[in-house]
């Protein structure tokens, strides 16, 4: 990185930045109050809100949003006229997984081959410190030349639409001319990158019943419908051969037009065993960022230790749908619930309910804040052009805050690059990309100020 002030500040709050890191990441913030804690995510928000109290900004306040989690706001003045600029991350968590598949402890952060481990370390608390380290460097050197308001989500991961309804009847506590969202990542460590367009998602749960109770599949089996196996069948009518997205009248044959995903690469960053296919056609690109994708999350059956000889009576699974920008999601939704009761089999009776839903986004990169963050991005990243890439994840914020605010211009970047496995379980941030893309956020704050 090149020597600036900027840079240096950012350089030498590094070991505060892991520490304060470790301290976020030790709560359990899961916005599922069923398996965690409320008291743990109510940790997390009030050592965001002292955090930001302890930089100077003002109406820092905890916001109870309608999905009864709460989300973290604060704003920061700064010169007579200057242009507002909205940053954003969330400090929510998806739960630990298989803690037994953890090295370390997921929520202990663990510094090991250059890389702190912990859950939520990119995705997202990790970004909480990005802005305040971008703002903490620039406080050193010289002000902040941007008034600033921060917001810190406490239901991302869970898709339920707090803070989405909660911005909806507050229109103008949002309010700015840019909007920062520090949830994406780069392509890979080292490439600077925006990312311009995001998959919508809707999240169905099915649930499939044939009879009024398990039944000895000795005595029944073969005649008597295993709902379980009814269950199977429709999900497998969500997949073609190749293992394409198929739901009745749905299109799934869009293409990417920007920043290539090289195959090879791609199997590395999934860990895809060998000898295993990638599934569907068209490019990588295609298919993770242009296209919709089904994924089984779940599936309530009877787990394989302790299993009985029965036909089963019901089953169930929860199933997620991605779409790609162009798409609306709503209209998907309705698409996937008639997919799944027009292919259950057998007569069986088929329930489905709606569990979440959020629209695809893209951005508008022509915009002055793209130039300024392309500027900004030259200079934490020496040598490399800042590259546009989509993402298959979704940030339903985003379409809120882009039909609230529609002058607003729109930025993604974040930490959550392949190494980082969000997510999963091992989940880490490079340390290094934390200390550029604050360098970048920094620059880019200066940059857009003088625009």
């Amino acid at each position: 990185m090149s020597p600036n002030p900027v840079a240096e500040t950012v350089a030498s709050l590094m070991p505060r930045a892991k520490e304060e890191l470790a301290a976020l990441v030790a709560f359990k913030s899961v916005a599922d109050f069923d398996q965690f804690p409320r008291s743990e995510s109510e940790g997390a928000a009030d050592w965001i809100a002292t955090a930001l109290r302890a930089e100077g900004f003002e109406d820092v306040a905890l916001l109870d949003t309608p999905d009864g989690t709460q989300s973290v706001y604060g704003y920061l003045p700064g010169p007579e006229g200057a242009k507002t600029v909205l940053l954003y991350a969330h400090y929510d968590v998806q739960p630990p997984l298989d803690e037994a598949g953890w090295v370390t402890p997921p929520f202990e952060l663990t510094e090991r081959d250059g890389r702190w481990y912990g859950r939520g370390a990119a995705d997202c608390k990790g970004g909480v410190l990005m802005h305040l380290l971008a703002l903490r460097a620039l406080k050193a050197n010289g002000g902040v030349p941007v008034h600033v308001k921060v917001i810190a989500e406490g239901s991302e991961e869970q898709g339920t639409g707090g803070l989405e309804r909660y911005a909806e009847a507050h229109p103008e506590l949002l309010a700015a001319d840019t909007i920062v969202i520090g949830d994406a990542g780069n392509f890979r460590v080292g490439l600077p990158t925006v990312t311009s367009t995001l998959r919508g998602m809707t999240l169905l749960r099915v649930k499939v019943d044939t009879l009024e109770g398990n039944l000895h599949s000795g005595q029944f089996g073969g005649a008597a419908p295993d709902a379980l196996a009814a269950l199977i069948r429709v999900l497998d009518s969500l997949r073609a051969e190749d293992g394409s997205t198929t739901v009745d009248g749905l299109a799934a044959d869009s293409t990417w037009e920007g920043l290539a995903y090289d195959e090879e690469q791609f199997r590395k960053d999934a860990r895809v065993l060998d000898g295993v296919e990638l599934i569907g056609s068209g490019s990588v690109a295609d298919r993770i960022w242009a296209r919709p994708a089904v994924t089984v999350l779940g599936i309530d059956c009877p787990p394989v230790v302790g299993a009985t000889p029965s036909v089963q009576a019901g089953a169930r699974a929860l199933v997620s749908l991605r779409v790609p920008p162009g798409v609306d999601a709503a209209e998907a939704t309705k698409l996937l619930q008639a997919h799944l009761e027009t292919h259950t089999p057998w007569g069986a009776r088929v329930a489905v309910e709606q569990i979440g839903q959020g629209q695809a986004f893209r951005a508008d990169t022509t915009s002055p804040a793209y130039q300024a963050m392309a500027d900004a991005m030259a200079v934490a990243y020496p040598g490399e052009e800042m590259q546009y890439a989509g993402q298959g994840g979704s940030i339903p914020l985003c379409n809120t805050l882009a039909a609230l605010y529609p002058q607003a211009e729109i930025l993604l970047i974040g930490l959550s690059e392949p190494e980082a496995q969000i997510h999963a379980v091992n989940e880490s941030v490079s340390p290094e990309e934390l200390e550029r893309l604050s360098v970048a956020e920094a620059h880019f704050l200066r940059n857009y100020a003088a625009s």
